[in-house]
């Protein structure tokens, strides 16, 4: 990262964000109450829940009604997307987990060919189910877990990923449109994944099933700021927040780290607090502009201004990419 000759007025930048009286976006569709109704429904048929959740919240965001509706059976915590986290201060968040009753973590890249973390999630499956009562499922010789999540944390990755690693080859139901080893369709925006219980094989010796489920956020968030968190990271439609927020708090979530590599991508002279700037420059660089009439004392005329959507919508996707190095918002 290029170092600025003085960094004394980055001391003088917000330590609190002004969330304007905002109120926490609820976003549950009716296809998530469907989901979570049936998830319950399914539980006497799954030996094990695997949750995903995002590496970069790994201590907010979770969907409290998992802990209070499918805690029966034996739970392991995926934190994906651990390329974009910063992982630092690990063992500080394993001992939080812990602390708060997570004990099975594993921290994974499903995006990654060949991801070691992947190739333990079976083996920590069968070593948590050694000692555990399968109830109804003793005489079944195969195991079945579900996998939960709020929207756009990777579920659908990390099947494709199982199957990558485990089997090799491709899923031949028709229901899906498939290239070698994937499963499960993969979409960069929350709510690609509507079909509920998609029960699909991710192993063969054992042999294991895996629950596809649709995303599902709480009816109501713990908080504006943990909205806020959600929504930088993709499990909220950007429009239901607003870009123009989203960015801004990223900003302010960056410069709080001490994390200015957008001033070297967009070729800022200097870090900055002001979103507008930071926006007016993204949008010079980037040619995103657009052309509005203004009325002047001579009539109309068409001027040229900068895109303001446009550039804040680059400069969130480019956080979400990890163009901006990896950020630990918890």
């Amino acid at each position: 990262m290029r170092l600025f000759p003085s960094l004394r007025h980055v001391d003088k930048f917000r330590t609190v964000f002004d969330f304007g009286g905002r109120e926490v976006a609820h976003w549950f569709p009716g296809h998530m109450a469907k989901g979570l109704k049936q998830m319950k429904a399914s539980l006497k048929s799954v030996d094990c829940i695997v949750e995903i959740h995002d590496a970069r919240i790994p201590l907010s965001g979770r969907n409290p009604l998992f802990q209070n509706t499918l805690d029966v059976r034996p739970h392991i915590l995926v934190l994906n997307k651990m390329d974009l986290a910063d992982l630092s201060n690990k063992q500080k968040i394993l001992k939080k987990l812990e602390r708060d009753g997570v004990k099975n973590v594993l921290f994974t890249d499903c995006l990654k060919q060949a991801d070691n973390s992947i190739k333990k999630l079976v083996p920590t499956v069968l070593e948590i189910l050694e000692n555990k009562p399968r109830f109804n499922r003793d005489e079944n010789i195969d195991y079945c877990m579900m996998v939960i999540g709020v929207p756009n944390v990777g579920k659908s990755s990390l099947i494709n990923a199982l199957r990558r690693t485990n089997l090799k080859k491709a899923f031949s139901s028709s229901d899906f449109s498939l290239t070698a080893g994937r499963a499960s369709r993969v979409g960069g925006e929350p709510g690609i994944t509507k079909a509920v219980l998609t029960k699909i094989q991710v192993s063969e010796r054992p042999k294991m099933y895996l629950l596809d489920t649709p995303g599902v956020l709480p009816p109501k968030i713990e908080s504006v700021e943990t909205g806020m968190k959600l929504a930088l990271c993709g499990t909220i439609l950007d429009h239901l927040v607003g870009e123009d927020i989203i960015a801004d708090y990223l900003l302010y979530s960056l410069n709080k780290l001490r994390n200015f590599s957008y001033v070297e991508k967009y070729e800022l002279q200097e870090p900055s607090d002001d979103i507008q700037l930071v926006l007016k420059r993204i949008a010079v660089k980037l040619g995103k502009t657009q052309r509005v009439k203004a009325l002047t004392g001579v009539g109309n005329i068409t001027v040229t201004i900068p895109n303001y959507t446009a550039a804040a919508y680059d400069f969130i996707r480019a956080f979400r990419k990890g163009d901006l190095g990896q950020v630990m918002l918890d």
